[in-house]
């Protein structure tokens, strides 16, 4: 049974930072594709970053120089480290292990809120 669990959000304050967690089971996890993706209230989902299965990263404009994704395929996680938050980053954040002809996984989400 594949399992995606995220973890770390909550409220920050503007200017502050998040780490977020991405553990995954079930999969060969060294083998997929790992995204964050966030939908925020009324807003349709979308990408944040990416890193593949051989640590190529790939960014939406809005993050980049803020986020950075990563990976550590001992511990079977992936993660999004946050910094320099802003009020419109406020989403739930999602993670994603995907891989051609394999299939996609999504978790449940983690809520972030950036707000004084």
């Amino acid at each position: 049974q594949v399992q995606i669990v995220e973890s770390g959000g909550g409220l920050v304050q503007p200017g502050g930072s998040l780490r977020l967690s991405c553990a995954a089971s079930g999969i060969i996890f060294s083998m997929y594709a790992m995204g964050w993706y966030r939908q925020a209230p009324g807003k349709q989902r979308e990408l944040v970053a990416t890193i593949t299965s051989g640590g190529n990263t790939n960014y939406q404009d809005s993050v980049k120089g803020r986020f950075t994704i990563s990976r550590d395929n001992a511990k079977n996680t992936a993660y999004l480290q946050m910094t320099m938050l802003k009020p419109e980053d406020t989403a739930v954040y999602y993670c994603k292990a995907f891989r051609k002809s394999w299939g996609d996984y999504w978790g449940q989400g983690t809520q972030v809120t950036v707000s004084s």
